[in-house]
């Protein structure tokens, strides 16, 4: 693996990659106008796409704005379908092969063969492994601050110029980034770019290595702005995070939110939606909430005749994936034996031996 990428931006640039990129971006979504208005004239489409970006012609289209509510409130920014054509090209063909190789193999989001399932049984089997050496470690437990509002998009093209020799795939990545010319104003990169996130993970590709290289921490785990150390004592979870504090407001700008503590191991911690502990793992308290007032709303729309069942039986499915890589049967019994949706009539009762079905034999990373 070469150490900077130089030297290939026009060689990737072929219209199989640029289809393949295409295949990618309409994923699961093929229904939509939009796409289907491209697909309409696909080959004159891409051909255009790919001679724009061989001009330096290419700028990104206006963003679609719109807010999401789960599992906080965010204001998510989308592109028109061309453009998350040309950022699953440039994620496939450079940061993937080129950048992903050089992180830690401790941080899991938005990874291949990793995600928060694997996030969650890193932490634990770290947790279990420091316990043998030292029963009453501590947990530092830290978030940054509005992390995608915050980085510096100045900051992050100069850590791309480390890995990026090549100068017309510097100047395409200074156009993905900026959205034009270099604004050294402007701060915060939108949150619902494919780009976005490996952008993200870069940027903080710089704290693992300071954590990793320079203060030598060996149980260290990360996904996205979210992460865990195990440390010895109370008093050196104060002096690393002081540091942590430090080195991210000198380097990259950033400051860790007011919830980032420390605490005994005989607390467990809450990480990516599970709390989890050297024994067990439980589902956060904020999920059980969420099943039972859904639960609750889907009971009643059955009873008033409103409900669709099938957008019903997907978000049930889901939740019973996630709760599967914890230790909650008893819950999930609970839920499903409330469920009245589920014990009608025969369709439901269909359903609900399939749910048992996947609540016995659950998945090894469904969500």
């Amino acid at each position: 693996m070469p150490k900077t990428i130089r030297n290939c931006f026009y060689q990737n640039l072929t219209f199989d990659k640029m289809l393949a990129a295409h295949k990618r971006a309409r994923n699961h979504k093929t229904y939509k106008n939009e796409i289907i208005k491209f697909e309409f004239n696909l080959e004159n489409n891409l051909i255009n796409l790919m001679h724009n970006i061989h001009d330096k012609t290419y700028r990104m289209g206006k963003y679609f704005n719109f807010k999401v509510y789960e599992p906080k409130e965010r204001m998510i920014q989308a592109l028109p379908y061309r453009d998350r054509i040309v950022h699953q090209w440039y994620v496939e063909e450079f940061i993937k092969p080129y950048i992903v190789p050089k992180f830690i193999n401790t941080t899991f989001a938005c990874l291949t063969n990793k995600g928060t399932h694997k996030a969650v049984e890193n932490v634990q089997k770290q947790l279990r492994i420091y316990q043998r050496n030292k029963p009453n470690f501590w947990i530092l437990k830290c978030d940054i601050k509005k992390f995608f509002y915050r980085i510096n998009p100045t900051i992050l093209f100069e850590l791309m110029k480390r890995y990026i020799k090549d100068k017309d795939l510097l100047f395409f990545t200074q156009i993905l980034i900026y959205n034009g010319p270099i604004n050294k104003n402007k701060v915060g990169i939108p949150i619902g770019n494919y780009t976005s996130q490996f952008f993200a993970n870069i940027y903080l590709n710089e704290l693992d290595q300071y954590v990793k290289r320079i203060l030598k921490i060996k149980y260290y785990t990360r996904y996205m702005d979210d992460f865990i150390l195990l440390l010895p004592t109370k008093q050196e979870c104060i002096q690393i995070k002081e540091k942590i504090e430090n080195f991210l407001a000198e380097n990259l700008k950033l400051e860790l939110n007011d919830k980032s503590r420390y605490y005994p191991v005989k607390m467990g911690v809450n990480f990516c939606g599970y709390r989890i502990f050297t024994t067990h793992r439980l589902l956060r308290v904020n999920s059980k909430k969420k099943i039972k007032r859904k639960v609750k709303s889907w009971n009643k729309e059955y009873h008033n005749h409103t409900l669709d069942l099938e957008k019903t039986m997907q978000s049930l499915n889901s939740w019973l994936g996630h709760s599967s890589h914890c230790n909650s049967y008893q819950l999930q019994q609970k839920i499903l034996n409330k469920c009245e949706f589920l014990f009608n009539n025969q369709i439901h009762q269909n359903t609900e031996q399939e749910l048992i079905y996947l609540l016995e034999n659950p998945p090894e990373d469904f969500l």
